[in-house]
């Protein structure tokens, strides 16, 4: 009997097998716009999908199930689908390389390069990654060099700090975000050029980053002609990166351009599968993606950081834009681009009294924030008179710190202002700030 028994275990356990090698199938049954549905076959959301397509092969995602079959979004071009067609569960399609060989590469958000040849070994890791538990991140007290006189002098960073950068159109957003990749104390650089134009992906390489910037950097190019989870998915491989390098305790710095169009990259997809829109036609899912991905950069239990700058874009300057608004309250401090001082041909372009750096209290020394809080002082004096003085209406002996705001004025635009490729350290921004604070006395 106990013979028996073990044959029909053996012969139980050998089908089981055969049947989980099974590779799991089901065919297209429709394509609508930027969806495609597939029966036949079972996967969870977040899965991927694959079909042979006239020699190559498209990955499909999938965004959820209605009525027994699966609603899933290409990650590719769709020309050429046809009812009927097979499509397999795609094992592993949520990883992507990573290792030094992607140094000074531009690649897709597959991580497969734009252009020369990778050399050296590589890793996987996932795209989608829990952030950091809350109680293991390491307060964040020692500040970062930036490159950007105007930020370590009067909005310093701190390693392992999120700020996002709140900017229009031609006010100079790429310049800062280049002067930072070139200039910044980092170990690493992770670019991450979400839903730019594809001359814009080589403009800020060839100028913004140069060289010298690339050599350090790896850049993860999703143009504006990708299908929408394409561009999505090069957001979270950016930030894959940035914690590969976080976990070998390096200090990373993360650039990402831009967090508007990942938001509306997964608007696309989740308006297109059904789901109700909320503001500005946002759903809900674009609402809670912000945090899940915004959370993963920053501090963690080991000695690695990630400090993060996410590039958001503003309609009109307004700074109450659904996702501005959203990501406003979840990162540590807001850089904001002035159309007023890009006008005046003041460059990196920022206006120093409506952005915020939420750890500057932690960062600095008494001494520098008596400084620093000296020249906002003298700013915010020019501002509120600056109407008047505009127009010539201002008489000189009105109010002292008007007076004094305007004979220390040429001294502050000489602080703000810096070319694209001239560094600043840190040291030195702090002593033309010291130099500039006790001028105005």
């Amino acid at each position: 009997m106990s013979g028996s028994l073990q044959v029909d275990l053996s012969e139980y356990v050998t089908r089981a097998r055969a049947a989980r090698a099974v590779v799991a199938e089901g065919r297209v049954h429709e394509v609508m716009g930027v969806l495609v549905g597939v029966e036949g076959v079972t996967a969870s959301v977040g899965a991927q999908l694959e079909l042979e397509l006239h020699g190559r092969t498209l990955r499909l995602e999938v965004l959820g199930f209605r009525e027994g079959r699966l609603l899933t979004a290409p990650l590719g071009n769709t020309a050429g689908v046809s009812p009927g067609m097979r499509v397999r569960v795609c094992n592993g399609g949520g990883l992507s390389p990573a290792g030094d060989a992607l140094l000074g590469h531009v690649v897709d958000a597959f991580g497969r390069p734009l252009g020369g040849v990778l050399q050296g070994p590589l890793e996987r890791v996932s795209v989608r990654a829990a952030p950091p538990p809350p109680l293991s991140r390491r307060a964040i007290v020692e500040p970062l060099g930036t490159g950007v006189r105007a930020l370590d002098a009067l909005l310093p960073l701190g390693l392992g700090q999120r700020v996002g950068l709140f900017a229009g159109t031609g006010v100079g957003k790429s310049t800062l975000l280049g002067m930072m990749c070139r200039h910044a104390s980092a170990d690493v650089i992770i670019v991450g050029l979400i839903g730019e134009r594809g001359r814009e992906v080589g403009d800020f390489v060839r100028t913004a980053l140069g060289e010298e910037g690339l050599a350090r950097s790896i850049v993860v190019a999703a143009t504006s002609d990708e299908p929408p989870l394409v561009r999505a998915r090069g957001a979270l491989y950016a930030t894959a990166l940035a914690e590969y390098y976080r976990a070998q305790g390096k200090r990373v710095l993360l650039v990402m351009d831009s967090i508007t169009r990942y938001a509306m990259a997964l608007r696309e997809a989740t308006l297109a599968a059904g789901e109700p829109p909320l503001t500005k036609g946002y759903t809900p899912t674009v609402f809670a993606s912000l945090p899940a991905l915004l959370e993963r950069a920053g501090t963690c239990d080991g000695p690695g950081s990630i400090t993060a700058v996410y590039t958001v874009l503003v309609e009109g300057d307004d700074l109450n834009d659904p996702i501005a608004d959203a990501v406003r309250g979840i990162l540590d401090g807001h850089i904001v681009l002035s159309r007023k001082l890009a006008d005046r041909g003041l460059f990196p372009a920022i206006d120093v009294l409506r952005s915020v750096s939420r750890l500057a209290q932690d960062l600095c020394t008494p001494q520098h924030l008596e400084d620093a809080s000296k020249v906002r002082g003298l700013l915010a004096a020019y501002e509120d008179a600056s109407d008047l003085i505009q127009i010539g209406a201002y008489v000189t002996g009105s109010d002292l710190r008007v007076d004094r705001a305007r004979a220390a004025l040429p001294r502050i635009e000489a602080l703000l202002r810096q070319p694209l490729d001239e560094g600043a350290r840190r040291v030195d921004a702090l002593a033309q700030l010291r130099a500039t604070s006790e001028g105005a006395r």
